[in-house]
């Protein structure tokens, strides 16, 4: 029997939590280890459970925009927000979420995006992408240099870090080093979040 996925609710709303703690209930392959109404109780909840999948409103007793970047560190986090602001998402997934999911949509569309951050991808809503690409070729994508666009273009290409070194006739170091940059600025953490970020934001359409 196929483990399930371990989720940790934290919204301040008591009610939306134990809705959505009835609705994931009544699907197979999700459960649900802990809520948390307080910003406060997130790290020593998220240590003494174990957490596959935070799904955490941008707003409990304060902004939680900041906190995202050290919750990631911990386990992987889809927002589930009230918000319209398609640049609270685009700041989410900036610092690490997985997925940004509207309160609006429907709980199947919440599932798609638990799973998808269950498997280590980046999921965003349809309605979304047009509005968060533009964004992020305005914003992150002008973060990186030419030669760590090259370098992300490679890699979304399939590329090991030796090829690329061969085809920029750089050394394998400088690879490394440059790539490391990249997954600071753009807050990924493997080649595969990577090679998404990179056909999202139309990155294989460049230096031809």
């Amino acid at each position: 029997m196929k483990t399930p996925i371990r989720l940790v609710i934290a919204d301040d709303h008591t009610l939306f939590r134990q809705g959505l703690r009835s609705l994931l209930g009544r699907r197979p392959g999700f459960e649900v280890v802990a809520e948390v109404e307080r910003a406060s109780d997130l790290l020593p909840t998220l240590s003494s459970v174990a957490c596959d999948v935070l799904l955490l409103d941008l707003d409990l007793e304060r902004p939680m925009l900041n906190d995202i970047e050290a919750l990631s560190q911990v386990t992987r986090v889809v927002v589930v927000t009230g918000s319209e602001r398609t640049k609270d998402g685009v700041a989410a997934l900036r610092l690490g979420a997985r997925g940004v999911v509207q309160k609006r949509s429907g709980i199947d569309t919440l599932i798609e995006a638990i799973n998808a951050a269950a498997q280590g991808l980046v999921w965003t809503p349809p309605e979304m992408q047009a509005e968060l690409t533009e964004q992020w070729n305005a914003g992150a994508d002008a973060q990186l240099t030419a030669r760590e666009g090259e370098i992300v273009r490679c890699v979304a290409l399939g590329l090991r870090n030796a090829e690329v070194a061969k085809r920029l006739s750089i050394t394998e170091g400088t690879v490394k080093t440059h790539l490391n940059n990249v997954f600071q600025k753009l807050g990924f953490r493997d080649r595969v979040e990577l090679a998404r970020y990179a056909y999202r934001v139309g990155l294989l359409g460049l230096h031809d």
